[in-house]
């Protein structure tokens, strides 16, 4: 699929979306970046600021099977796995699916299962495969999971580990909408719900051949050598902890190669590097002790990063 081809189904998915989600432009944007580059995203935001919305218009949009799991703390890892159940008919085990088995999911509240059960989640969300009961199971592709938290809200929740963020593309906020953005959403809204009128605009396949072709974007060694520097700067800062690992590096490299093509580019630029700085590398840094109480510590270490190293110059052809 050529760039232009990539770009003309990340409008029309976009255009879907909006017919429901009013604004938020930029986190759509995202969850189609992490679509075509084959991440998964976690939302962060107070309870109805359309969170749970905006993942089934992005399922409906695109055509594929939709699953949502309610996190609690008794929900089991089997529960999202599946099982072997005995059938007394045919006097043998036979696997029945859980709702991993899905191209879209909504992990409601993630934060609020245990350990164990986040846990599970980690092998289908690097590999696309989950082991059970010492067989493998392959999921479907495109495979994507959305997973919510709600971030004032700490009694009955166990806060996801390290090793579990990492495996999240994105971290990102739905904000408040504006009052003018209220009031779009109380006229739309007021009669019936606009999701339930839209259909889908892309397929499976689609996004397959997406997901196989956005990683011949033009990355000159300038960018690849300003992309390193602001994680390695990440791994020495004075208020770091740990810093940002190979896989974030990469996951920074993905991402920005998807913001090019949405951008009309075939080419990756330092600008976006740094639009998408804050969104993958926040959540994979571990702050010192004495920084954690520090409001808006991650953004403002990042911010001083981006302003401290030397801007490469720009070079490359549109598409």
């Amino acid at each position: 699929m050529s760039f232009a081809h990539i770009k003309e189904l990340a409008d029309r998915i976009r255009s879907n979306v909006n017919r429901v989600i009013v604004g938020k432009e930029d986190v759509i944007d995202k969850l189609l970046i992490a679509l075509i580059a084959s991440g998964h995203v976690l939302l962060e935001d107070v309870p109805g600021t359309g969170k749970t919305l905006l993942a089934k218009a992005m399922a409906q949009s695109l055509g594929c099977s939709f699953k949502r799991i309610q996190f609690t703390p008794d929900l089991l890892p089997s529960d999202l796995s599946g099982i072997h159940f005995y059938n007394q008919k045919l006097s043998e085990f036979e696997f029945r699916p859980g709702p991993l088995f899905t191209n879209l999911l909504l992990a409601d509240e993630i934060n609020r299962a245990t350990p164990r059960t986040q846990s599970s989640l980690l092998e289908c969300m690097e590999e696309r495969q989950i082991s059970i009961d010492g067989e493998t199971h392959s999921l479907e592709r495109p495979f994507l999971v959305i997973a919510t938290q709600n971030p004032i809200e700490n009694q009955g929740t166990f806060p996801l580990p390290e090793a579990q963020l990492d495996r999240f593309l994105f971290k990102i906020k739905m904000g408040y909408p504006t009052n003018e953005e209220g009031l779009q959403i109380l006229k739309r809204f007021k009669a019936s719900s606009p999701l339930e009128t839209i259909e889908s605009v892309a397929e499976a396949a689609d996004i397959i051949q997406a997901q196989q072709s956005y990683s011949s974007v033009t990355v000159s060694d300038d960018v690849l050598a300003y992309l390193l520097q602001l994680v390695e700067k990440t791994r020495s800062h004075s208020d770091v902890a740990v810093g940002v690992s190979p896989r974030g590096s990469q996951a920074l490299l993905k991402a920005a190669q998807v913001h090019a093509i949405l951008r009309g580019r075939d080419f990756v630029t330092p600008d976006d590097v740094k639009a998408l700085a804050g969104p993958v590398l926040g959540h994979r840094l571990v702050l010192k002790a004495g920084v954690r109480s520090r409001q808006d510590a991650v953004q403002a270490i990042l911010d001083k990063i981006l302003t401290d190293i030397p801007v490469p110059a720009e070079t490359g052809s549109f598409l």
